[in-house]
């Protein structure tokens, strides 16, 4: 597996093949979210069920203008709707959270977050294994 590792975006390495997990840091760039976006179109065309993610924000700054606008971002984001069984974030921003929480009740993804990163691992029934 090729971990992703931008300026802002740490992909970590799981002891399970359908769990995606990320730390999250600092401003992200346009490119870090792109780079990010590209490595789960990947994970969501090689498998055939569905797959679940975990983010987790440390000490996050926000994104750069126009992150999130990329087409490969937006494919992603169409894609997890019907290939993402759990999306699970940590240390999410208050304005996050609620977005979260809303999307979890119109979206056919189980949408939650956490504030400790061992009760999501847990959660996952997971944990960060060497990459």
């Amino acid at each position: 597996m090729t971990v992703l590792n931008t300026k802002g975006i740490t992909q970590i390495a799981t002891n399970r093949p359908d769990l995606y997990a990320f730390r999250i840091s600092g401003e992200i760039s346009d490119d870090a979210m792109e780079d990010m976006a590209k490595c789960m179109n990947a994970a969501v065309d090689a498998h055939s069920e569905k797959i679940d993610m975990l983010m987790i924000f440390d000490h996050f700054d926000g994104a750069e203008l126009g992150a999130g606008w990329d087409w490969d971002v937006l494919k992603s984001r169409f894609k997890a709707i019907s290939n993402v069984n759990r999306y699970v974030v940590v240390g999410a921003p208050d304005r996050a959270n609620k977005m979260i929480a809303f999307m979890d009740k119109i979206l056919p993804v189980q949408a939650e977050t956490f504030d400790t990163e061992d009760v999501a691992w847990r959660s996952l029934q997971a944990h960060a294994a060497a990459a």
